[in-house]
């Protein structure tokens, strides 16, 4: 067999962060042309599992008399490839298909050269992309939702607290407005379910709808330099929701409000409207950062912010805060080129970051 090369695109959060959280809620996402490459090469009684994130040396698998992958190291960093693959091999045998053995080689474009973290979703596009090599090695025709659904199932036991938006984004491309199914009820009935019952069903809350940006949109990202990790910065929010202080069900009250008025403006090709509601989210996510004690909007992000807003753009956040990148929403007639200086002189690096739009179609 000739080797199968399959890629999945880094994410950028647009607004939606935290509230996504939540079954029923939304937030509006955006793949980007940066991507995390799996190359896969069929071979014989033994596989491996390489990456350029950890080193070159491969790691080295066997199977089991029930199928599953024996690793022949105790420690590993492949868990979200591990799952990946669990989930799609399972999904394979109830169609059929008999397993087989192969090399797995995972290169990563979503990091800097020295491995520093954009922030771009790296957990999220190796499943996407594994599962998508997967598919192509045992001849599964997937629908970009049947692809998020299988990555879904594969994330939600490894990361609970994850609304898998970046699943959705690394799955279908391009700008989406993405609402989160419920991940208890998933998990429940996953244990009694066959992964191709899993695939037919509706889930409740799921709802992935492709968005067009208006032609006039204008999106910049800069990185502050300073990595942050989402899962802790959840958890402590999450951590603190029941407490009355945080106003956490206003915050998400707020939050839907906003969401849907986004979403109608991107539906509307209304720039300035999408505008005003990043402004409005960036308020929201500073006042639930304030009252859960917990930093969303570092001094680099907030300057970020602020240098945005003094060019013109309406600028917030990406994703959970507490470092990482922010976005700026601009007029294509406004000239950013003051902006990105401005960024630079302050250690922000600017982003040269396009969407990337699946050829694939939703079914």
């Amino acid at each position: 067999m000739s080797v199968i090369e399959e890629q999945a695109p880094g994410k950028l959060y647009i607004a939606g962060e935290y509230a996504v959280i939540e079954p029923g809620n939304t937030a509006i996402l955006v793949a980007v042309d940066r991507f995390l490459r799996v190359r896969l090469t069929a071979s014989e009684e033994v596989g491996s599992l390489t990456s350029s994130q950890y080193g070159r040396l491969p790691v080295r698998w066997r199977r089991s008399g029930d199928h599953k992958l024996v690793l022949e190291r105790e420690e590993n960093p492949f868990d979200y490839v591990l799952s990946a693959i669990a989930v799609t091999e399972q999904y394979a045998r109830e169609q059929g298909r008999e397993l087989a053995f192969y090399h797995l080689d995972i290169d990563s474009q979503l990091d800097d050269s020295s491995g520093r973290k954009y922030g771009l979703g790296s957990s999220g596009a190796v499943t996407v992309a594994t599962i998508k090599a997967l598919a192509r090695f045992y001849a599964l025709a997937l629908s970009p939702l049947m692809l998020f659904k299988l990555a879904a199932l594969a994330q939600v036991d490894i990361q609970p607290n994850g609304s898998c938006g970046d699943l959705a984004a690394s799955a279908y491309g391009g700008w989406i407005a993405y609402t989160c199914f419920d991940r208890e009820w998933a998990r429940r009935e996953r244990a009694t379910h066959t992964v191709t019952d899993m695939l037919s069903r509706d889930w409740p809350h799921l709802d992935v709808r492709r968005l067009s940006a208006p032609s006039d949109l204008h999106l910049v990202i800069g990185w502050t330099g300073a990595p942050a990790s989402t899962p802790a910065l959840v958890a402590m929010v999450q951590a603190r929701k029941s407490d009355s202080a945080t106003h956490y069900d206003d915050f998400l009250s707020n939050a839907k409000r906003c969401m849907k008025a986004m979403v109608a403006a991107f539906e509307a090709g209304d720039t300035k409207c999408i505008q005003a509601e990043i402004r409005v989210y960036r308020r929201l996510l500073h006042s639930l950062g304030k009252s859960a004690d917990t930093r969303i909007e570092t001094p680099e992000l907030d300057l970020l912010c602020a240098e945005a807003e003094h060019y013109g753009g309406a600028a917030k956040t990406s994703g959970a805060g507490g470092g990482d990148c922010g976005i700026a929403i601009f007029n294509a007639d406004n000239d950013v080129s003051a902006l990105l200086d401005a960024w630079t002189r302050n250690g922000i690096l600017p982003l040269s970051l396009k969407v990337h739009n699946e050829k694939r179609h939703a079914a």
